[in-house]
This record gives C-alpha cells, sequence and structure tokens, in this order.
C-alpha cells in the first residue's frame, strides 16, 4: 500500500488548517503549491504544472515560483480574490533533525497587505468589520499598512443606507461581517455590483461579546473598553473585538501596528451618499473611474503618499464644525499668504518617504536595509521643515511645528550601520557598515585577508622555531596544518601537537592555528548571522520609537495637505470663503474647479449663486440641454465640499453656511443588475432625497420626471418643489434644472422659489450658448437646435422642425416667458410673441450686433401694419 512520503504529509497537515487559502509551501528559494492549488494557480498565473514524487502512485501535481519575486504574484491573486497563506521554514535546515519544520506565518488577504509594491501610494487599504444587530450597527475601519482605526457606532431609522454610506466613505478591500449584514438585500447588490471588496464572516460566524471585549481590553491595555471612547449598545466592542480576533489568527504579528482609535459619529463629517459621490465625481470619474477630472486630481498636489491619502480622506469626509474647518482655512491662508516659504516647505517635502508604511513594516519586522535608509533619508528633511515651520502663526500649523520629531537619534544609526545602497534581500549580507561592529570587521577580514594571516603566522613561526622550511598548508580533509621535514624535527617545539606522519615530513597543528581555523571556516556563516542580529536591533531599536515617529507622520501629512491647498488655490486664483451658520449661500462668480482646468483654450464663464432658507431656498433653472445647467449646479455642491475641508474656492468672493447633508439627482442610467428602470431609479433617488434632507442640506436636482409621460413627470416635479420648499423639516437650499417650463410659474405660487435660466444667443436657426444663469424663466428647450448642434442630419432637423410646427397647431400651444424680474438681467434672445413695449423693456442692446438689431426693427415694423 502506498504511503505519502514525511514532507507531503506534512504539506497536507498545513493545508487542512487553511482550506480556504492557497498555501505557498516554502522549499529552499521557492514556494511550491501542490494538488488542486498547483492546477487553479498555475492557470491563474500561467506557470508551468509539472509533478512531484509524493509517495503515492501518481506524482503530485506542483508548480512554484521564486520566493525573492513573490510579491509579484501574491499581488496579482490578491486582486483576483484569493488568501494566500505563507508557510515558512521554522528552523535553519542546516540544524534540523529529519525533517524541517513548516508552519503559516501569515495569512495575506486584500484587507492586510502591507507591503509597499503591493499597495497604492495616494490612497488608504481599509478592512472593515460591520456588525448589524436591529436597527443598530457598528462599523470599524482599519488600515493595518499605516495603524489607522475608525470606528463607528450608530441607530439608524434607515439601516442599509447606513451602512452603505459608511462603506462608500472608506471604500474597504475586505469586509468581516455577521450573518445580518450578508442576509441584507441592497448591501448584497452594492457589495456586488459597486463594491469589489472580498466579504466574509466572523471565526465560526459569530463572536462572543465577552471574547471581543476581551480582545480589545488586552490588545489596547485598557480595564475597560469604555476607556477608550466606545459607548453604546456593546456593538463598537463587538466590531472591533471581531477585527482584532481576525488579524490575531491571520497575521504573525497580530494587530500590534493598531494603537490608537478614533471614534466618530456621523455628526462630525458631511454626509455624501453614494449617489452624490459618484455624480460629483470627488475622486474617480463616473465613466472610467479615473483619478483626472475629479476634485481630488484638482486639488491634489501634495507631495508625499501621507498626504495624498489625507487629500483623499478629507476629501470622502468634509468637517461640519465650524471652529475646526476655520483652524484649517487659517492654515492654508498663512502658506497661501507666505509662498516663499510654502514652496522651501514643498521642495523638503519632495523628499519625505512614506513614513507610516515604512514603520509598519519596521513594526511586523519585514523593513529590508532599503527601507531603513529611506527612514533615514526622510529624517534629515526634517530639521529644515521644522526650521521653516517655526515661525508660523495659526494653531494648526503651530501643531504641527510641535508634533515634527527631527528623528536625528534614527538618521545616525542608520547612516552608521547600513551602508548607503544596500541589497534589497538580507540573504546574501554585505548591508552592514565596516566599522559598525568590531566583530563583524574581524570574520570579514578573516574571509578577505586569509592568506596574508597564515602568511604572517608561517613567518612567526619560522622566527620563534628557527625552522626556516616550514610551511602552513591546507586541505579539505585536515584543514589548516604546519608541515616540517625529517631533518629539523628535532627543532619542533613541545606545543606542536602530531597530525599525520608522512615519508619525508611530519604535520602538526597548534591551539591558535585550530582557532583561525574554525574562525575562517565559519567566518561566512558569521557574518551572514551577525549582519543579521545588528540589523535586527537596528530595527527593533526603531520600532520602540514608533510614537514620535506616528506623531511626526501625521505632522507632515497635514502640512503636505495645507500646502497643496495653498498651492492650488494660489495657481487657480481661489479665495478664501466666509463661512457662516445663518443658512445662506452666496457665490459670487463661482466656477466648477474641474471643468475649468479642462477647458482647451476656452475661458470658462463664471456664475452667481444666492441661496437662503428663507426667500431663496429654491432656485428653479430652466433652459436648452447642453447649456450648462449641471455643470452650474454641480459647481455649487462641490464650492460646498471645498469650504468645509478648509480649502479655498473658486470664486471671487463666497459666504457659505455649514452644510450637513448633499444630495444629487443627476441624470439616470438602467440598473440592470438590480432590475430597475431608469424612472425607477430617478424615483428611488428623489424618495430618499425628500425623506432625509434637512434644513440644513444641500439638494440638486436635475431633471426629474423624463422617464415617464410629460405630464406625469411634470406633476411629480411638481409636487417634488412643493414639498421641499413648504415642509419645515426639510425647506433646505436646492437647485432644479427642469425642462417643464410649466414649473416656472411656481415662483408666483410659492414663497422662497426663483426662477433662472441659461442665456442664449439666437440667430436664425443657430444658437449659440453664453452658459450664463440670468434671472427669469426659459420659453424653450431648443432641443431642435441642440439636435443639430450635435450633429443630426439637416434633413431630420427640418422634419422635426415640421412636425413641431404641427402638433403646437394641433394642440394651440403659444409660447410666452415670464419676464426678468431684476432690471439688470440678461436678456435672452428668443422667438416672443409679446408686445413691442414689453419686448423694448427687456432688451439689452448692448448684446446686439448691428444686423440684429436691423432684424428686430423690420420685425416689429410688421407687427405694427
Amino acid at each position: 500500500m502506498s504511503k505519502l512520503s514525511p514532507m507531503m504529509q506534512q504539506y497536507l497537515n498545513i493545508k487542512a488548517a487553511h482550506k480556504d487559502h492557497v498555501l505557498f509551501f516554502r522549499l529552499g528559494d521557492f514556494y511550491e503549491m501542490f494538488f488542486d492549488d498547483a492546477v487553479n494557480i498555475s492557470k491563474e498565473l500561467e506557470l508551468t504544472l509539472t509533478g512531484k514524487d509524493c509517495g503515492l502512485p501518481e506524482r503530485a501535481p506542483m508548480c512554484g515560483i521564486p520566493y525573492h519575486s513573490a510579491e509579484t504574484y501574491i499581488k496579482r491573486l490578491i486582486d483576483k480574490g484569493y488568501k494566500v497563506a505563507i508557510c515558512e521554514q521554522t528552523e535553519d535546515p542546516s540544524l534540523a533533525k529529519g525533517l524541517v519544520k513548516r508552519d503559516v506565518i501569515r495569512v495575506i488577504t486584500p484587507g492586510t497587505l502591507i507591503e509597499g509594491d503591493m499597495l497604492e501610494d495616494s490612497r488608504n487599504n481599509y478592512i472593515a468589520s460591520i456588525y448589524i444587530k436591529g436597527k443598530a450597527f457598528a462599523a470599524c475601519f482599519a488600515d493595518i499598512s499605516t495603524g489607522e482605526v475608525y470606528l463607528t457606532e450608530q441607530i439608524s431609522t434607515n439601516l442599509s443606507n447606513d451602512v452603505l454610506n459608511e462603506l462608500s466613505k472608506f471604500m474597504p478591500a475586505e469586509i468581516l461581517c455577521n450573518e445580518a449584514f450578508q442576509k441584507d438585500k441592497e448591501i448584497k447588490e452594492f457589495l456586488a455590483n459597486r463594491l469589489t471588496a472580498l466579504s466574509s464572516t466572523y471565526e465560526g460566524e459569530r463572536i462572543d461579546l465577552s471574547d471581543a471585549e476581551r480582545e480589545v481590553k488586552q490588545h489596547f491595555k485598557v480595564s475597560e473598553a469604555e476607556e477608550l471612547g466606545m459607548k453604546g449598545g456593546g456593538l463598537a466592542v463587538l466590531a472591533l473585538g471581531g477585527l482584532i480576533q481576525y488579524l490575531n489568527q491571520t497575521q504573525h504579528e497580530g494587530a500590534k501596528r493598531l494603537s490608537q482609535i478614533h471614534f466618530y459619529t456621523e455628526s462630525q463629517y458631511m454626509n455624501i451618499d453614494i449617489t452624490a459621490r459618484r455624480n460629483l465625481e470627488i475622486t474617480e470619474t463616473i465613466r472610467t473611474k479615473e483619478k483626472r477630472g475629479t476634485l481630488l486630481w484638482v486639488l491634489d498636489k501634495t507631495k508625499t503618499a501621507m498626504g495624498k491619502r489625507l487629500m483623499r480622506k478629507s476629501l470622502e469626509q468634509p468637517l461640519i464644525n465650524l471652529a475646526e474647518i476655520t483652524r484649517r482655512q487659517n492654515a492654508v491662508k498663512e502658506l497661501f499668504d507666505g509662498h516663499m516659504v510654502r514652496d522651501g516647505l514643498q521642495q523638503q517635502l519632495g523628499g519625505v518617504y512614506d513614513l507610516e508604511r515604512l514603520m509598519t513594516r519596521v513594526v511586523y519586522d519585514s523593513a529590508n536595509p532599503r527601507e531603513l535608509r529611506a527612514l533615514a533619508a526622510t529624517a534629515r528633511r526634517l530639521p529644515e521643515i521644522k526650521e521653516l515651520t517655526a515661525s508660523f502663526r495659526s494653531e494648526q500649523l503651530r501643531e504641527i511645528h510641535n508634533d515634527i520629531d527631527l528623528m536625528e537619534d534614527i538618521a545616525n544609526l542608520v547612516e552608521n550601520s547600513i551602508v548607503e545602497e544596500p541589497p534589497f534581500s538580507l540573504k546574501d549580507g554585505g548591508y552592514i557598515k565596516p566599522g559598525f561592529n568590531e566583530n563583524l570587521d574581524e570574520y570579514r577580514g578573516l574571509c578577505t585577508n586569509a592568506k596574508e594571516i597564515i602568511k604572517g603566522i608561517e613567518e612567526s613561526e619560522r622566527e620563534k622555531t628557527g625552522i626556516k622550511g616550514l610551511k602552513i598548508k591546507y586541505n579539505k580533509v585536515f584543514g589548516y596544518y604546519i608541515e616540517v621535514t625529517n631533518s629539523n624535527l628535532d627543532m619542533v617545539p613541545e606545543t606542536y601537537i602530531r597530525k599525520r606522519t608522512l615519508t619525508n615530513c611530519e604535520r602538526y597543528i597548534t591551539q591558535e592555528l585550530k582557532e583561525l581555523e574554525t574562525k575562517v571556516l565559519t567566518a561566512s556563516e558569521k557574518i551572514l548571522a551577525l549582519e543579521n542580529e545588528i540589523f535586527h536591533e537596528v530595527r527593533k531599536y526603531i520600532a520602540s520609537r514608533l510614537d514620535g515617529i506616528q506623531r511626526t507622520a501625521n505632522a507632515v501629512s497635514k502640512l503636505d495637505f495645507f500646502c497643496s491647498l495653498a498651492f492650488v488655490a494660489m495657481q487657480n486664483n481661489y479665495v478664501c470663503p466666509e463661512l457662516t451658520l445663518d443658512g445662506s449661500l452666496e457665490i459670487k462668480n463661482g466656477r466648477h474647479p474641474v471643468v475649468e482646468q479642462m477647458l482647451d483654450g476656452s475661458v470658462f464663464v463664471p456664475n452667481d449663486t444666492y441661496l437662503n432658507t428663507s426667500s431663496d431656498r429654491m432656485a428653479i433653472i430652466t433652459g436648452p440641454n447642453m447649456a450648462g445647467k449641471s455643470t452650474y449646479m454641480r459647481q455649487v455642491a462641490i464650492i460646498t465640499i471645498m469650504a468645509q475641508i478648509g480649502s479655498f474656492v473658486p470664486a471671487s468672493a463666497a459666504r457659505l453656511s455649514i452644510v450637513d447633508r448633499i444630495f444629487t439627482r443627476v441624470g439616470a442610467s438602467d440598473d440592470l443588475a438590480a432590475g430597475q428602470s431608469t424612472f425607477m431609479v430617478e424615483m428611488s433617488e428623489v424618495a430618499h432625497i425628500l425623506k432625509y434632507a434637512t434644513s440644513q442640506s444641500l439638494v440638486i436636482l436635475d431633471e426629474i420626471g423624463r422617464g415617464t409621460s410629460t405630464f406625469d413627470g411634470m406633476s411629480i416635479a411638481k409636487a417634488v418643489v412643493e414639498f421641499i420648499v413648504n415642509t419645515k423639516r426639510l425647506r433646505c437650499k436646492t437647485l432644479f434644472a427642469t425642462h417643464y417650463h410649466e414649473l416656472t410659474s411656481m415662483e408666483d405660487e410659492l414663497e422662497g422659489v426663483k426662477n433662472y435660466n441659461i442665456s442664449v444667443k439666437k440667430r436664425g436657426d443657430d444658437i449659440t450658448f453664453l452658459r450664463k444663469i440670468v434671472p427669469g424663466g426659459a420659453d424653450d428647450s431648443f432641443g431642435i437646435e441642440v439636435a443639430k448642434l450635435a450633429g443630426i442630419p439637416e434633413r431630420v432637423v427640418s422634419r422635426a422642425k415640421e412636425i413641431l410646427s404641427e402638433l403646437e397647431s394641433e394642440h394651440g400651444v403659444v409660447r410666452v416667458v415670464k419676464e426678468p424680474v431684476r432690471q439688470d438681467s440678461q436678456m435672452t434672445l428668443m422667438s416672443y410673441t409679446s408686445e413691442i413695449e414689453e419686448k423694448l423693456k427687456a432688451l439689452q442692446v448692448d448684446t446686439l450686433t448691428p444686423l440684429e438689431a436691423l432684424s428686430m426693427l423690420y420685425e416689429w415694423k410688421k407687427l405694427l401694419k
């Protein structure tokens, strides 16, 4: 009967404990995979599938990768949704008796990556732990690579929506959860369609509160969980405890990098739901999912990976605390005014490495010599950075100055111990500097100067004994020995120890020669071992300085963030907004920060915005498609977000009240995966807005009711306007773009509603979009003219005009526009059916060409006849 080989039995025993993982089994310089793992992974990684004798009649399927290039392959597997268990040799093969001991030292999953090559510098890599119970939930988001932990516990009136909002803020790569989370239909759809996160339940499908509390207290070394700021029904403890338990099970060093918890509430940050994040293109574009073309792309001129991550986090979670925003504003303003200091800081920041992730690798004992040199190079930048920040007066910049640790001890230690250009791997040595350790220098000397040392001993022994023909030789059997011819045997000292007798000579050894032989023959091994020991001591010392270095990293990231905002403000002519709590929103010559950057040679047309929570609660905006309504409304929302992260804004002046939530209903596409039509998606989004908006919210509504019949759509749109304007709980600032011109009558019917339109210049059948928002309603959507601009063939356009004329005749349509209320508004040149007097009142002569003036006179003369 066939019997498995000992090594293969060892493999199967380890694999049995990691059935859901791809097992990387260390054999020499390779990670090998066997059986089903080998068959599957050879296809995934395009590796050659071979076989290995395993004691069974058939060879075991096998494939492998070099251990020194494993990160590339592991990343590919993680991206495909696999978990990888790393099984290493846990004892020195040269000292092992029988089979070398092996064990899994780490399980690599999407949310537990710490390797720099596997991570994107500019964004955090979160693992989430979410526990749902009844109408409450707790969510814990941790980035193992930086040590950040964010924790919240909330009681919800719309559980699925609130959980999804938290997920959309952090966009985790991996999720741990309880069964209630897995069973929620909306959450399952979100995970399937929007978030490519690996999801799994807690170990054993549940976690006990007492176990979770014990995990939390042990890890953070506290007597009660409340000391960490956690309150409520214990769900936060369950979420955090479940995460720590998972990390302890999968990571060799557990969760020791997680040292500080940021416990937050929903009232700390502006609530931007999933739909608004997507529509406003804050961090990624809707179509291509790229950074270019987003608000992040415009604002992110940071120089460090830490600053880039902070910029993204700030945009994903704008503040709503006026005092905190003002503190940020003051820091940005000081850097804006002090451009010479800012330039110097940005130059120095350009040489700063990722302290947060470097320290994680130091703490987990995986940092290599090159990474320690990167720490030292960063430390050498800090004195200049600290000196440049010494003169700052704003509170945040003073805190940054005080928090910067110069790390001189670390720079000196690394520069004295590690060579300037160390090898990537520890395997072959050569990374500890000469002169740092006497024993190491001695061993190296033995290796490089062995012949000279032996020659010196030989000369010394000749002088001592007087034997001129004495020689020291070496062979693999006896090692080093002294050879004396028979004629000189009477001169051999008693201290010589006879080793072997030959025909014409005798061979001897001495205690000195024996010790030298031992040193020389083992020097190479000792060099590697001693270098490794020294390196571990250096790394251990740096790890002991984690708290100070983490504070420095936080300070540097904030400084980089503020410098970027100040630089962008200066480059793009932004202004510092005045922030209030009175509900007003006043923007003078506001611009869309992204669109103006994307224009190639064109000038962006700025626009004013005036909203409040009393007389100007809702602006109904009419005008042709493609004229700029959506851009205008989006720019108001984006300017608000910019202001609440502490940024300057693209305008000539701005006075903005703090907004608690931003909602958008902009466009729609069939949600086929969820089985919902365009109209259903549209109505679901509107329902969500009407349910959760408050008086301090900002609402953007674009073209409600397009997905159904004209009268149905118009009725719904009008009812929505009435509900927002009249409902006491809402009465929020709203921008409402519509193609239903009939809604313009609501300015006279409802207090707080004002009409605006996009100015258009028409010459015959040709139209020009002026991109200017002016008071008053539009009387025509110019749909046929827009179709012509879009390239619809002339025959089709002409036929459309004929059909439109027939339909208007059948229904007795007369086009009327309500005249602008304000006298300084710009006239929209459309085909009015009004009296000459009314036309003259609205006419602005400055906008007319001579030909247009003559044409108008001719038209009016015909009317008089």
